[in-house]
């Protein structure tokens, strides 16, 4: 609804309160009413992948001759953008971003918060990472940004330079160029960061609230993302494991006078200048990925959010050494969602949601597993207890996988396995291994459904945090007491049930039934408008699931067992 119904309208002020209410929570608007504007250009700087830094001869007048060009406010010529033609070493790219929002024509909101979205890929463009997946337009980008913008943020799905060396025979070759590329993901990020503050204080295009800004990345930009929000010092990239010489403090892997201090400015072969914007965000998440060293996190950092495979084979949930996943070769140790989630809470960073009370089926779900031991195969995990924020993924055990443990890493990812780059053979065998199986290696039933069923999971666990923590709404679950009426009044009979259940309410009427799983997964919905309803198994499987009950004063949520 629009502002000017509400004044129009007087009489549905209640109605329209609800609404406002439930945006950032649920789906205010409707497919048809997000807009999506794509290749937006938001930065442009040297690629890596493409250029020939062989010889200092060549590259060095090159460089020089861009970076004239940049601060002159020059274009650069056409040469230097395409890798094809040999009359230059150095290569540029433009960084683009796609930009899904509530039509603004529907939407009356001028200052809407801004998800930003960094995606999977081992740094590097598929196929060669080994997968189809890793762009901005991945199925799980394009379905989460959509998803957002129907609940009236401003998603952006954006995309950053990539380039290692996975194949690097040591240890310090994979684990320096690793680096090297993170840290220029970084830059990127936070190029794209003061690109938009930039226009909101100017056309502000897209209606947004440059003070809000959510950074979420999945996979590979879960590392990215946590380390923009966490690395804010020049000595925190010369910690020991960040030195190819342990001998010599000064020198780290990744060379600030190269390729840029922590904004991406100033570098030899850099060409981000200041456009008078902070790249400063206000709230973190990963989906997947781990934290460099736990040393860069502080008091007063960003409240995170994290969705994490217990037994993820590449990124390690609690501490381990990041793998390659093409390769199975060790690159450089971290820390995942487990461990640096404690210290989160106890630098208090998390306080604004932290006491948020539960009964909705995530946060149920997820402190049920807080301070518990998880087995897979002969591997045990224990699931730290104060890490509120954290939602470990407890997915199913494959023993058909070709990698141990057995488990899943991305669970909300799914693609296209007839398309080419899925059919592209990326390991020659025998037998040959195409991109599409390499990724099943870690997601073996991978569809659409079920990507969709985990980024249920996501967005109900993580976008009342976010309201929360940025104040965008009432700093609480939308769960009516257990001591009010209307919850006194809820009963399931029978309990345990077979095929049918029937849902009761004394006191109020049920609006909507929503049945999850216990990985909080949405597993069946539907429109109810009753005091008392027939709940029918409809081929759920045995076991124990909850159903959350909305009225038009909040939610109620019962565990329900199917014998």
């Amino acid at each position: 609804m629009t502002r000017k119904l509400l004044l129009a309208l007087p009489l549905a002020a209640v109605a329209l309160s609800t609404h406002a209410q439930e945006r950032y929570l649920s789906e205010v608007f409707t497919p048809a009413q997000v807009m999506i504007t794509n290749d937006v250009i938001f930065g442009t700087n040297i690629d890596f992948l493409t250029s020939d830094f062989s010889s200092p001869a060549a590259y060095g007048p090159e460089v020089a001759q861009l970076q004239g060009l940049v601060s002159s406010g020059q274009p650069i010529p056409a040469e230097f953008f395409n890798p094809g033609d040999a009359s230059t070493v150095v290569k540029v790219t433009n960084l683009r971003m796609d930009i899904y929002e509530p039509d603004q024509g529907v939407d009356s909101e001028t200052a809407r918060p801004v998800f930003i979205y960094v995606h999977t890929g081992n740094a590097l463009p598929p196929p060669i990472n080994g997968s189809p997946m890793g762009t901005r337009k991945d199925s799980s980008a394009v379905e989460i940004c959509k998803q957002m913008a129907r609940r009236g943020y401003v998603a952006v799905s954006m995309s950053y330079r990539a380039g290692w060396n996975p194949l690097g025979s040591t240890v310090e070759v994979r684990r320096g160029t690793l680096l090297n590329a993170i840290y220029r993901a970084i830059h990127d990020v936070k190029q794209c960061i003061r690109n938009i503050k930039a226009d909101a204080a100017d056309a502000n295009t897209y209606a947004i609230d440059p003070n809000k800004v959510i950074l979420f990345g999945e996979g590979t930009g879960g590392y990215i993302t946590l380390a923009s929000a966490t690395l804010d010092e020049p000595s925190e990239l010369l910690i020991d494991k960040f030195l190819p010489d342990p001998f010599d403090p000064t020198t780290g892997y990744v060379d600030s006078t190269v390729v840029g201090n922590i904004e991406g400015f100033g570098g030899s072969l850099a060409l981000y200048r200041p456009n008078g914007f902070s790249s400063d965000f206000n709230f973190c998440v990963n989906a997947g990925g781990a934290l460099a060293d736990t040393s860069w996190l502080a008091q007063g950092d960003v409240p995170m959010v994290a969705f994490h495979t217990v037994f993820d084979p590449y990124a390690p949930f609690s501490e381990g050494i990041v793998i390659v996943p093409t390769t199975g070769e060790q690159v450089v140790p971290v820390q995942g969602s487990n461990v640096f989630m404690e210290l989160v809470n106890a630098y208090g960073n998390n306080s604004s949601f932290a006491t948020m009370e539960g009964g909705d089926p995530y946060t149920d779900r997820a402190r049920s597993l807080y301070d518990s031991d998880q087995v897979h195969s002969a591997n045990t995990v224990h699931i730290n207890s104060d890490v509120e924020g954290l939602y470990p993924l407890v997915t199913p055990d494959w023993p058909g996988m070709s990698v141990a443990p057995f488990e899943e890493a991305g669970p909300w990812q799914w693609w296209d396995p007839t398309s080419a780059i899925a059919q592209t053979i990326v390991a020659p065998g025998p037998p040959p291994v195409t991109a599409s199986q390499a990724s099943q290696a870690s997601n073996p039933n991978f569809s659409g459904t079920k990507g969709r069923t985990y980024i249920d999971t996501i967005m109900g666990y993580m976008n009342p945090r976010i309201v929360c923590a940025l104040e965008l709404g009432p700093c609480a679950l939308v769960g009516i007491a257990e001591s009010d009426p209307i919850a006194v009044g809820v009963d399931l009979f029978p309990n345990p049930a077979h095929d049918v259940v029937r849902i009761s309410s004394a006191n109020a009427t049920i609006r909507m039934v929503d049945v999850y799983d216990i990985n909080g997964r949405r597993v069946h919905s539907e429109n109810v408008e009753n005091k008392a309803f027939n709940l029918h198994r409809n081929g759920l499987k045995t076991g124990a699931y909850f159903v959350t009950l909305t009225f038009d004063q909040g939610t109620v949520t019962r565990k329900l067992m199917l014998d």
